[in-house]
């Protein structure tokens, strides 16, 4: 969420924080430029600086002191959309995520620490992202906005022009949200069925936004899992995953999630922890990595890490278990990869596994399709020019597939994809459809 800032070096305080970062891993980088062709920042712009090859050189220089901390070292970091497709690319195995959430987080203490303050920045990251009950309440006035027909409403009359451009864009992708009712009735333990064979507790790591704006997609994961014989356990005092935080500079806010978090799963007592958000996942997986300087909660991060599962691989593991029951005659399906799923967790081959499994339909690999959407968390709110920029070239790709149903496992690469429907004036041709909704359907 850039903000400029004139901030210059030399400051105290700041040489302390620059030992956050991990010289030796900064000095790993080769510049070989590998990571050139994979960045979408540089297919864009073709500079050096939105590069990850060249941002690793602006935080060296900072490491060095030959560089400020200054506007434009805050800008080149947040041009970036995080996607990690650098790492897939990267022959030195240089973990390119992690350096950008320290030089993330380096510019936003130092502007904390000389008392630059953003109130949106507090209001999300303080009052809103920790705190599910805020978020519940924020979901009912979507849902009252748009069961009344606001929302109609001000598109009708043009008071949606009072929203900034980013989210006056975006809300058309957004679908009715579940009732507050709905949301209420949920039980917190979905048994599996009775003829199932297998025998997991299964905690649904249900995310915070995606609790609400993609309700019913969280209930049909807990469906496809217990029809593959799994007790489905909605632990109600989990939180935010703290990826927004983390990858936004905020990491004393996201290691405080990350706490909570642990201390909910360890006392839910479940076999495995499952989520269905391919962001949210890779961050509950590196919270070992976020604890390396804490050497007790890292031990209970790393048994927490090692339950967590994409849904995706836990219906794949469990596939034999599976009986379709419906079919697709003629659907002809493609599958977006979500960045932080492909690239972050290095599941690629279990969704397609799945969707070639769904009788009757065509799967059509795309091009590129691990190359980012452009979404990229609140990218396409803090940075809607290039998020467009890279949506357009992604839907040249979905396009020459001629998909009926173009498949995420993200949330907000399904946002995204329906986005990018629109633009490229293909609604009514094709669908975005996470594919643990589409499994639900046939299964």
């Amino acid at each position: 969420m850039p903000a400029h800032t004139n901030t210059t070096m030399p400051n105290p305080n700041l040489i302390q924080l620059l030992d956050n970062f991990d010289r030796e891993e900064i000095l790993n980088c080769m510049q070989c430029g590998f990571c050139l062709p994979a960045c979408p920042t540089y297919r864009q712009t073709g500079k050096e600086s939105a590069s990850p090859r060249g941002r690793i050189a602006l935080m060296k220089g900072v490491v060095d002191g030959q560089l400020n901390v200054d506007a434009e070292f805050e800008d080149n970091m947040y041009l970036c959309l995080g996607c990690r497709a650098c790492e897939t690319a990267c022959p030195a195995g240089v973990p390119y995520g992690s350096l950008l959430e320290t030089a993330r987080d380096v510019v936003e203490r130092n502007k904390k620490d000389i008392g630059e303050h953003s109130f949106l920045r507090d209001l999300l990251f303080e009052e809103i992202f920790p705190n599910p009950d805020r978020i519940d309440r924020l979901g009912t006035m979507l849902w009252a906005s748009q069961t009344l027909g606001l929302q109609k409403l001000a598109n009708k009359m043009g008071l949606i022009n009072l929203l900034p451009r980013p989210m006056r864009e975006m809300q058309s992708a957004v679908d009715q949200v579940a009732s507050p009712w709905q949301r209420m009735k949920r039980e917190s333990v979905i048994h599996p069925e009775p003829d199932a064979s297998q025998n997991l507790r299964v905690g649904m790591f249900k995310g915070c936004i995606m609790d609400v704006m993609f309700f019913e997609t969280n209930q049909a994961t807990a469906r496809v899992l217990t029809k593959a014989g799994c007790e489905v356990v909605f632990v109600e005092e989990q939180a935010c995953c703290g990826a927004l935080h983390a990858h936004s500079g905020e990491q004393n806010g996201a290691k405080e999630l990350a706490k909570r978090n642990i201390e909910a799963f360890e006392a839910a007592g479940v076999d495995l922890i499952v989520n269905n958000a391919g962001g949210c996942g890779a961050a509950l997986k590196e919270y070992h990595h976020w604890f390396h300087d804490d050497p007790q909660w890292q031990e209970r991060a790393m048994k927490f890490v090692a339950k967590c599962r994409d849904a995706n691989e836990l219906a794949a593991e469990l596939f034999s278990a599976l009986e379709f029951r419906g079919e697709l005659p003629g659907v002809r399906i493609t599958y977006q990869d979500s960045c932080h799923l492909a690239h972050g967790q290095g599941v690629r081959a279990q969704p397609r596994q799945l969707l070639r499994s769904i009788p009757g339909v065509e799967y059509v690999e795309m091009m590129e399709a691990d190359r980012c959407c452009g979404s990229a968390g609140i990218y396409n709110i803090t940075n809607f020019d290039m998020s467009m920029e890279v949506l357009d070239e992604k839907m040249e790709n979905v396009k020459s597939t001629s998909a009926h149903l173009v498949v995420t496992s993200n949330p907000g690469c399904l946002l995204q994809m329906r986005k990018g429907i629109q633009r490229a004036g293909c609604e009514g041709q094709m669908e975005a459809v996470h594919i643990m909704d589409l499994l639900d359907r046939v299964l």
